[in-house]
């Protein structure tokens, strides 16, 4: 048993966040963010009525050509905060995958809005938890740890497997207070 970390996006940028981690036949996913910059780089196209394929061409959200691998495969999306960076891809990736969606109710309030500006809430579900959590995801045990950020309910992760312990921070700050 091996346990692949599959950087998706956000590891060469600013934006897109999205990270795999995959064990046999259990995958979960952090985060699905937008890259802002190209957003701006193309303010004369409406984001919102552009498909999938444009966006992911256009640099705007994650390659997701690696869920096609992982279909049927994803337990659970878990979001680390509500900034664009890290949650603005849902609504277009969600299209095609339906799998729980879990975070804090600051961030799922935030993409309810975004959701609901899609046609798709109601559609899917989303399971708001709390900093001391834990879900199960398959092999997978995921405790939800609160950090400081510039915005609030932000988390990191303690995702247990059965090979080992992975922290996953996503973006925090350290507060001297």
């Amino acid at each position: 048993m091996s346990v692949e970390v599959i950087a998706i996006g956000g590891y060469q940028e600013v934006g897109k966040n999205m990270t795999a981690v995959k064990i046999d036949d259990d995958v979960i996913i952090f985060d699905m963010g937008i890259h802002l910059d190209r957003i701006s780089m193309h303010e004369d196209t409406d984001i919102d009525r552009m498909h999938s394929l444009d966006l992911i061409e256009r640099g705007v959200i994650p390659d997701d050509t690696l869920m096609k691998d992982v279909d049927g495969k994803v337990k659970g999306i878990v979001l680390t905060h509500g900034h664009e960076d890290h949650i603005g891809a849902l609504p277009y990736v969600l299209k095609n995958l339906h799998v729980p969606v879990y975070g804090t109710k600051l961030t799922h309030g935030i993409l309810e809005n975004k959701l609901a500006e899609h046609k798709l809430l109601g559609e899917r579900t989303l399971v708001t938890v709390e900093a001391g959590d834990v879900v199960s995801l398959g092999v997978f045990k995921a405790e939800f740890i609160r950090v400081n950020h510039s915005i609030a309910d932000a988390v990191a992760f303690a995702i247990k497997t059965p090979v080992g312990t992975i922290i996953m921070t996503g973006d925090f700050k350290i507060d001297p207070t």
